[in-house]
Parts: C-alpha cells; structure tokens; sequence
C-alpha cells in the first residue's frame, strides 16, 4: 500500500472526506509550497486580541447526529482494518504446517516471532466491531423514517458504546507485546525475503479486499506487519472525536472519558519505548529514528513563529505544520535542520521585557481569566455552543501567549557557520531538549543527507506530539485532584553536589496561563551544601505538577543544571501546613517543604508586587520572606565572609555611595537580580549595603525600649551575672530581631578571628555597628524622652555590642521560620 492510499485510510478514520487522488498527483504535490492558508499553530497577530466566533454546533440534536457519523465512520474503519489483519493472518497456517517438513519457509521460532500477538489482537477487534455493528443496527432500526415526528435526541441518547471502547481499550495491553517484538518480526521478515524465494514472493503481493466493492489492493508483508502499529497510535485521536460530539449528559461521556485516560497512558508509554514507529530506512541503508519531537518558538528570522521540531539520531529538523483542508493531508513544510554533528548549544535567560510586551501579556492574560471565569460560572446554562466558542477564544490566546512569552533562549551552532534559536517558557523543557540532543550528539555522527521531501512528509507519520502544549485543550485537568488558589515553595538547602558551587533554585508549576509560573531562588555562595531557605508563591489554576531544577551559575560561562525532577500535586495530600520533602534531583537533593491554600482567584495584577526592604520594620520584612533573618542581611553577610575576611578595614572603610544605593535600589525590586550584582560588587559595596540596612531601619534592631534595660546591665560588675542579664533583655525582644542580631553577632566575630589580616579587632566592629543596632528612644509629643549625652550615648552602644561579641558561647541563630509538618508526614524522598 502506497503512501497516499495510507493517507487515504488515515483521513477516512479520522472522518474527513478524501478526495481520490492519482499517483502522478501525489508526487507533483509540492510539500514546501506556501499557501495563504491559515494555520492553527502559527502565532496569532497582536492586535488580533477579539478572536471571531468559531462556527460550532448549536444543540445536542446537531451532536448527536454528528456523532452517529463518526461512529459510522469509526465501524467502517474498524472494517478495513479487520480485513488487514485477516490478509495477514492468511499464510500463517501454511507457515507453520511447512515448518514441520524438511525444507521450511520459516522456522516454528520464526513464525511465532513474525505473528506474535496479532491473532489476539484481531479477536479484540472482531469482537468490539461485532458489537459497534449490532447497536448500530438495532439505532437504525429505530430511527424515525423521514415522513415520521422523531425527536433525534431521544433516539441518540439511547444509544450507548462507551462499555465497548472502555473494554477494547482495557486490552490494549496486547499491543504492547506486539510493539515489544515489532522489530525482531520485521528483521525476520526481511532476512527471509532476501534469503529465500517462495517468501518473497508471497512478502511481496499479499492481498486484501477493501472497501464495499471488494476491490482488492496489494500490500508487502511488512507494510501489514506495520498496520497494528499505525493503528494502536490512533487510539486516542478517535476517541478525543467521539468526546467532541457526546454531550455531557449523555450516559457515554464518563465512559469515554476513562476510555481516553487510559489510552493516554498506555500511549504514553508506548512512545517513549516503541522506536519502530519513529523509523525511516534511507536510501544509504541506515535508519534514521526519531527520538523527540515537540513545538518551540522559532526566533531565527527575527520574528516569533511556533514551529514543530523533531530531533532524530542525527539531525534536527524544524518544521511548519499546515492544517488538513477537507479532502487533503495533513502535511508539514520544511523550515531548516542541522546535522547534530559537531553541533554546539548554549542557553540563557532573558527574563527583562520590554514595558510594552509586560502590557501585552498581562491583556491576554486577564482577557483568558475573565473567559475562563465565564466558562465556570456559565457551564451547562448557556449551551454548548458558548462553551465551544470560549474555549476556542481560549485556546487561541492561550496559544498567542505562548509564542510570545518564552524567555529561555536555546541557541544552536553548527560547524558549517549556519545557527538557529529556539525559544521556550519552560526551563524544565529546556533541558530535556539539551539531554536528548547531547544524548545522540557525538563528534563520530554520520550524517547522511537527508532527502528532505520524504523527511518532511514522513513527520505526519512519525510525530508523537500531536499539538502545543496548551492546557486549555485538556479538559481531563479541571477535576478535583488539580490545585486552585496559593501554592507555597520553601526551599531550604541542597546536598551531594561534587564540588563547591554558587547554585540556584528553579521552580515552574503548571496550569492554565493566567499568572507566573515561574520562580527561582537567589544563588548560593560557593559552597558543597548551599541553603537558601527562601519561599515561593505561586498563584495556580488547574495545577497538577511541580517541576523543580538546580542550576549551577557560573560567572561568564553558561549556567549548568545539575539535576531536575517533577513533583505530582495532589489536593487530598496537600493543606495549610507545611509539609517538608527531600527531592532527589540525580545525583543532588533538595529539601522543600510545600503548603497549599484554596481560594477564587483573583485577575492577574498588571505589575509584580513590589516588596521593599530597606526602610521597612524588620518584623514586615521576614514575614514577607517567610524566615527569620531578611535575605539582604543573610547574603552581604555570607559575601563578605566569601571574599572580604581579609580586606584590610572591611566595615570601617566605606564602598562607593552611588554603588551602596544602587545595590539597595536593586534589593527592594528583586532578591535575584540583587544577589547575582552582589557576587560582583566591590566588597566594600557590600559591607556597605549591609551597614545602610541597619541604619534605615525605622527602629533600630535592639528595640528602643530596651535601651535602658541595657544600660543597667552594664552597671553589673560581675562578668557572668552581666552576660545574663544582657541575654535576658536579648530573649525578651522579638524573634525577628533576636535571630538577626545573633547572627550579625556571630559573623562579626569570623571577621574577628582574621584581625591580624583585616586589622578589624572586636572593639572597632563594636564602634562601628553599635550606634546602628542600638539606639535611645525618641522623644514622643507631651512626653519626654530619655536625655542623655550623645557622647554617652554612643559609648553606651559600643559597650553593650562589645559586651555581647565577648561571649564566646552565642545562642546560634535561627535563620528561617520552622515549616512544621503533621505528624504523620515525615521526609519524603522521591
């Protein structure tokens, strides 16, 4: 059977009307021409924000009438289909009686291999096409004749199959066998047609009667052998268009729907392990397979086009996908490919857009939330037909927002000079790209030159992604196990890193496109064991994953992801309480602990709230950080200790004011962007952010009202009873306040311990932090303050900072706010 009568039997099953073509047509077909036609997956124009209505249908009466044609056109494709498999069960009984003479055509070994499930799997389908042809029968038997009052909707509703598609598909399982020896069959079948004659004749004109008209078509051997494969690939599509016209009402629609989850998941599963299907034998004698497929976001002519890219054992090819017209194949137009020889990628984050491009999005943004409210408040009210025009609308903007969203650049290069990139919105993805590629990249590749007009025009055949990711597509993810409302990411640390690193933390969830899903921790000083203890919001509709990547950033070189994983959210196990996990990411683990609170979400906000640091209450600040010692105070100090312990007068000569603001400036707009500038900065910048910190708090970090108290303290001769008392005063003040003055305690005395280098004794840390951490309390209105000389003052403030970096036994500092957990959640390794 030739490619276009494939094609034909393709487009007959999937109900679209074929128009019969020559062969001299076919080939004269240019597959590289463009029409004006347009394409549902190339990216929609910007100002085309008001989609038009999709014409869809209006009633139940008009669905179920339609879905009676495709289960018609269903049961005669099953036909086909059945005739198939009995041409090529045909010569099995003569095999297997010659394998017991003297001279075999196959061996009984060999003939077991080349039929390895395929009777079983003709019962299967005999027994599913008996029963879709009775009920059919008997609906059309009561139907109303055309002079006759029937109600179409009464009649339609009475015909039930789902139980026949949920049973068949429970079988698949048999196809997984025959997969599984797909390609040993097919080798036997070769072998055997080059090594003996009889078999190749028969290899070579099998015959099958199709059609009403019993007219008989050839087929090889293996071009049968192939038609279980193709078939069981097409599950799921036939499937998904009987759903389209079973209203929800009707008693099929569950059925039909566990009928396709199941068929996912077996499918599923079967593209990651079935490399037959994904084969083309070239002319030169190799097989070219594909390994991956999937749309990305060409930038490579200076526009933003989706395109389809397939990655095979030695080549990337990037393609136009052009929509089936009625009577015509789908078919793919050819963009550019690579030879994966000798091919270099580098990847980068571009996360700065434009203002222009930030306002765009967020109007699509909220245009697809005020949809995807209308769909919810509206369901079953309206019609169906509404329903099927907002989720197209949905659909497409869903679409438009993912052609111009990415901000992850892959970039390509090949030795010959010619480069490509790619842009995509998910990291995570990202990087499976990069594994696949660098999996089948190697400097010994040979690249044969493909022909690219068969290359293009198998991609119909070979793709295993059938359409962009877009979630609004999925209706199976609107159920009770996906999360709406507040997602809450705290990652504390990580750990078997093989060497000390400056490391990030990437976190993306899924869901519907209305808000960030995206988020990254600061990056760690170099360290074998990095902790951040940073938390994560997450804003999510219809979430069901959480994808979670360590990066390793590198200063002028690229970053590197040392491990990622995914993570399936599930309601039931999820709540307002911390639940605190270990994820194994390869060879490295990082501990989170996750919370989630359900609640109607609101639109998405135009802009990115802003949460300051400097200049705010220190209790304002950790609550919004979710820890006890602010992230501003945590990094200059760890970046000082990196590289500042023996700078001669760090903390007592100043960095430049210009830098210090600036670097201020960056902190109270984004901790990333920060901290990244901070690796960078001058370390007396630093120093000096950090000291800026303290001074601009509205109260100073030893509450005012405890300056007194101290005073007192000081007053006590006796060394142990004054270290008591101080600590006392200590443990009366606030967490917040408490924690980071232990631990700025704790850090000034490292950078003690290297006096002899950095000239920086207690005392002089004391003179200069003292009046910053310490002050009186200001005078109130009708009220008098405390009087004291400023002098005395300030003597007071380094007496008491130096008394407290004497201690030699500090209370250690806690640095994050505990996530408890419930108790029957311990750590979770995954």
């Amino acid at each position: 059977m030739d490619v276009y009568q494939e094609a034909v039997g393709y487009l007959k099953s999937q109900h679209v009307p074929a128009v019969v073509q020559t062969e001299t047509e076919v080939m004269e077909e240019d597959v590289f021409q463009e029409e004006a036609d347009s394409c549902p997956f190339s990216p929609l124009h910007p100002e085309s924000v008001d989609f038009p209505d999709t014409p869809t249908l209006s009633s139940p009466e008009e669905m179920l009438e339609k879905r009676l044609m495709v289960l018609k056109c269903i049961m005669e494709s099953e036909e086909v289909y059945l005739r198939e498999l009995e041409a090529l069960l045909m010569p099995m009984k003569a095999l297997r009686a010659s394998a017991g003479t003297s001279k075999p055509v196959l061996s009984s070994q060999q003939v077991q291999t080349v039929f390895y499930q395929v009777p079983e799997i003709s019962d299967m389908h005999q027994s599913f096409f008996s029963g879709l042809k009775e009920r059919l029968s008997a609906h059309c038997r009561s139907e109303p004749g055309p002079g006759e009052d029937g109600h179409m909707s009464y009649t339609g509703f009475e015909l039930v199959v789902g139980d026949l598609f949920l049973k068949m598909v429970n079988q698949l399982g048999l196809y997984g066998g025959f997969i599984g020896n797909y390609e040993e069959a097919v080798q036997v079948v070769r072998k055997c047609t080059q090594s003996d004659p009889c078999f190749r004749t028969l290899a070579q004109s099998m015959m099958s009667n199709i059609g009403s008209d019993k007219t008989r078509t050839k087929y090889t051997f293996e071009a049968l052998l192939y038609k279980p494969l193709d078939r069981v690939t097409k599950t799921t599509l036939v499937l998904l268009d009987l759903l389209k016209t079973t209203p929800e009402t009707h008693q099929d629609f569950a059925l039909l729907q566990e009928a396709l989850r199941l068929s996912r998941s077996f499918l599923s599963g079967v593209n990651e392990s079935s490399q037959s299907k994904r084969g083309v034998t070239l002319s030169h004698g190799m097989r070219r397979k594909l390994m991956r497929d999937g749309f990305v976001v060409d930038a490579s002519e200076g526009e933003r086009h989706m395109r389809h890219l397939f990655l095979y054992t030695d080549l990337l090819l990037c393609t136009r996908f052009k929509h089936a017209t009625r009577g015509k194949q789908d078919q793919y137009r050819f963009g550019w490919f690579l030879p994966l020889a000798g091919l270099k990628l580098r990847w980068v984050a571009d996360q700065h857009r434009s203002p222009d491009a930030q306002l765009r999005q967020h109007n699509m943004r909220t245009k697809m939330h005020l949809l995807r409210q209308q769909l919810r408040q509206h369901a079953g009210s309206k019609g169906l037909a509404f329903a099927a025009r907002s989720r197209k609308k949905l659909e497409q903007m869903e679409l438009m927002l993912l052609t111009h969203s990415p901000v992850y650049t892959l970039e390509l290069h090949s030795p010959s000079g010619k480069s490509h990139t790619l842009l995509l919105s998910s990291l995570y993805e990202l990087e499976e790209w990069r594994e696949a590629i660098h999996k089948v990249t190697t400097d010994n590749i040979e690249t044969v030159p493909p022909d690219l007009l068969t290359l293009t025009s198998a991609c119909v055949k070979l793709r295993m992604t059938q359409q962009p990711p877009l979630h609004s597509t999925n209706t199976a993810v609107e159920d009770e196990m996906s999360l709406c409302g507040t997602l809450s990411v705290a990652v504390h640390s990580a750990c078997g890193l093989q060497q000390p690193a400056s490391v990030y933390v990437c976190v993306e969830v899924d869901g519907y496109e209305f808000y960030d899903k995206q988020a990254t921790t600061h990056s760690s000083i170099h360290s074998l064991n990095p902790h951040w203890d940073q938390e994560l919001e997450f804003q999510v509709d219809a979430a069901q994953e959480l994808r979670l990547l360590c990066v390793s950033q590198t200063d002028g070189k690229n970053d590197t992801v040392l491990g990622k994983t995914s993570v399936k959210l599930k309601s039931k196990t999820l709540n307002e309480r911390w639940r605190r996990q270990t994820l194994h990411l390869g060879q490295v683990d990082v501990i989170v602990s996750l919370k989630f609170s359900p609640h109607p979400l609101e639109p998405p906000s135009a802009t990115a709230p802003l949460h300051p640091v400097f200049c705010v209450p220190i209790e304002i600040v950790t609550q919004q950080e979710g820890v006890m010692v602010p992230h501003v105070v945590r990094c200059c100090a760890e970046e000082v200790e990196r590289r500042g312990l023996a700078e001669v007068g760090i903390y007592r000569i100043s960095g430049s004011s210009s830098d210090i603001n600036s670097l201020k400036n960056v902190f109270n707009i984004n901790l990333r962007d920060a901290v990244t500038r901070l690796r960078t900065a001058e370390v007396n910048v630093v120093s000096g952010v950090l000291k800026l910190y303290f001074r601009e708090l509205p109260e100073p970090l030893i509450p005012a009202d405890k300056f007194q108290s101290l005073a007192r303290s000081l007053e006590i001769q006796d060394v142990d009873s004054r270290l008591v008392s101080l600590f006392s005063v200590l443990h009366s003040c606030p967490a917040p306040n408490r924690n980071t003055f232990l631990f700025v305690l704790q850090h000034l005395q490292r950078v003690s311990e290297r006096q002899d280098t950095n000239k920086m004794t207690l005392i002089n840390l004391a003179t200069i932090f003292g009046p910053s951490l310490l002050r009186l309390p200001v005078a109130e209105l009708g009220h008098i303050g405390c009087s004291m000389d400023i002098s005395v003052e300030v003597v007071l403030q380094v007496q008491v900072v130096f008394c407290y970096l004497q201690c030699n036994n500090l209370p250690e500092a806690q640095t994050s706010l505990p996530h408890d957990t419930d108790s029957e959640d311990e750590t979770t390794h995954m």
